[in-house]
């Protein structure tokens, strides 16, 4: 079984999932620097977001 890493919201560090209660974890990742780099992760994923949701035009159909 190949190995799972969480971070821990609790102690602000990665950890195996058997180490990590579940409501206090994020993951899983596939390595623990993917654990350690969640943050950068997310936060590139929500730039790619609102740089597509400003690029949107809406429903050609739709009128104002």
């Amino acid at each position: 079984m190949a190995e799972e890493w969480y971070w821990c919201l609790k102690h602000q560090r990665p950890e195996h999932e058997p180490d990590v209660p579940a409501d206090e974890r994020l993951g899983p990742y596939p390595t623990e620097e993917a654990a350690r780099n969640w943050k950068l992760v997310n936060e590139a994923r929500e730039e790619t977001w609102k740089a597509q949701d400003e690029a949107w035009e809406g429903d050609p159909g739709e009128a104002e």
